[in-house]
């Protein structure tokens, strides 16, 4: 699957080299191209975060800085700090930033650091599919939610809302995106862009709509495929 790529710098050639890193990068997909960090935490904050898997960030920006902007977002994304001082190491990686690439970078060192955010992925997948359960906190606690007691994931502009089978629903500050990379493919499946399912859960689908009890989702057309390759059909 295709990373999905921001670039963020207020130098046009940086941006440039970086760019043309990721359109040389089969894995990498270029959609966010900006020169400023306020338009880059419009879309991180909100619900178009939800198509951004890996952010390329200059630190020394004009008002909020790129430090400033990874400590303001509010939920863990994979962001590669791209500068010209070395100075901020330490500080960016107090941050929990992927990496660090220092200007002017070369392509072998893109790509480490772009393996290490596969490789961070792939360890958040794994360690998913072998939990049971997840930890949501909501209404300022935390509550343990069994996978087979979660029906489906809805977005709620800047929230989503886990639906349990027991009736309950809880409210998470969180992006789609995020949630899906925490809920086992072996189980879940995001069937629209406001939606992901538990699959054992299904009753039917039909005319291209998932049916789970009385409620009905429409599957949208760029999730279609990966889904009915779920399914064991005879």
């Amino acid at each position: 699957m295709a990373l999905n790529c921001m670039v963020v710098d207020d130098d046009k050639m940086s941006r440039l080299v970086i760019k043309k890193f990721i359109d040389k990068t089969d894995s990498l997909v270029l959609t966010h191209d900006l020169d400023n960090t306020q338009e880059a935490s419009d879309i991180l904050l909100g619900e178009s975060a939800n198509d951004v898997d890996v952010v390329f960030l200059d630190i020394e920006m004009p008002g909020m800085s790129g430090l400033d902007l990874v400590k303001s977002l509010q939920h863990a994304y994979n962001v590669i700090l791209v500068t010209s001082k070395k100075e901020y190491a330490i500080e960016a990686f107090e941050d929990a930033v992927a990496d660090y690439l220092v200007k002017p970078v070369e392509y072998e060192r893109f790509m480490k650091a772009v393996n290490k955010v596969k490789e961070n992925l792939e360890k958040e997948k794994l360690l998913a599919e072998q939990e049971d359960h997840i930890y949501v906190k909501s209404d300022g606690k935390l509550f343990r939610l069994s996978y087979d007691n979660i029906l489906f994931v809805e977005a709620l502009a800047d929230y989503v809302i886990f639906n349990t089978a027991s009736g309950k629903k809880h409210i998470v500050h969180h992006t789609m995106k995020g949630i899906e990379k925490r809920l086992p493919e072996s189980i879940f499946s995001r069937v629209h862009r406001s939606y992901i399912i538990n699959r054992d859960k299904i009753d039917k689908i039909e005319d291209l709509q998932v049916h789970i009890g009385e409620k009905t989702f429409s599957i949208g057309a760029s999730y279609k495929e990966s889904l009915m390759e779920k399914f064991n059909l005879l």
